[in-house]
């Protein structure tokens, strides 16, 4: 959500010397040059990457990282497949009003969950990967002006897209990575306003390998962790999970 920037002077051979805190000579002909690596977020494994190959690289964070989140109430709903579009609409009468933005991980579901809404009297915008860029800029505008109520898209909507006044994402596919759900509930709680970010969870499939992040993170920022996912076998702890899969009838035994 931040801008990160580490910079780190090396020599042209690119090689990284083995005393990284021996002092850099800049009065002498050996020329040394800047590395910069920007991004909206730092994920641990872009930090371990730049730690490895820069030389005491420099970490400038642009704003407080923790403000956006703090302004975001965070929801999780545990719930079957079949029950989301019931959830859904029980949100978007009773929860905050539109503008609401919608995510689903798939072209196919973003299409078929516009069309329903469009049915129930929503009106409803789209983008994902399989709009030209025109649609998709019609379809953004469309919903800033109050044209649709609701957007409905895929992770492409997840980042670099600032729209004013959305109180309310619900996230009807939990996202494959936890950078991804941090990208999609930025969307709002924006420029210090209060947001909601709903999350539809069924703790199968490929949402078992997000899971844990996604336990730690609401713990980290003091949201309500749903007792369903506190003890989902996929939301322990990494050495929990592998100890008990080499180790099933002792687990077995405990029970």
């Amino acid at each position: 959500l931040h801008d990160a920037l580490p910079i780190s002077a090396m020599p042209t051979s690119n090689l990284k010397p083995d005393d990284e805190a021996a002092l850099i000579d800049l009065s002498g002909d050996t020329k040394y040059r800047q590395t910069y690596m920007f991004s909206a977020t730092m994920p641990p494994s872009v930090e371990r990457i730049a730690k490895n190959y820069l030389r005491q690289p420099a970490f400038v964070y642009v704003g407080d990282q923790s403000s956006s989140k703090a302004n975001i109430t965070q929801h999780v709903e545990m719930l079957k497949e079949n029950k989301k579009k019931d959830k859904l609409l029980e949100l978007l009468q009773n929860g905050p009003p539109p503008p609401i933005i919608i995510f689903c991980n798939g072209k196919r579901g973003c299409d078929v969950l516009s069309r329903s809404l469009d049915k129930m009297g929503y009106p409803t915008a789209v983008i994902h990967s399989g709009k030209d860029q025109a649609t998709r800029e019609l379809a953004i505008e469309g919903f800033k002006s109050g044209e649709f109520e609701i957007l409905v898209a895929t992770d492409i909507a997840g980042r670099g897209i600032d729209i004013q006044g959305v109180e309310h994402v619900i996230n009807y596919d939990m996202p494959k990575d936890i950078e991804s759900y941090t990208h999609r509930i930025g969307r709002t709680g924006r420029a210090g306003r209060k947001g909601v970010a709903t999350t539809f969870v069924t703790g199968e499939g490929i949402e078992e390998n997000v899971l844990y992040d996604l336990k730690v993170m609401l713990t980290s920022c003091k949201q309500p962790v749903p007792p369903e996912l506190d003890r989902h076998p996929a939301a322990i702890p990494k050495e929990q999970r592998e100890y008990r899969k080499a180790h099933p009838k002792i687990i077995e035994a405990k029970k």
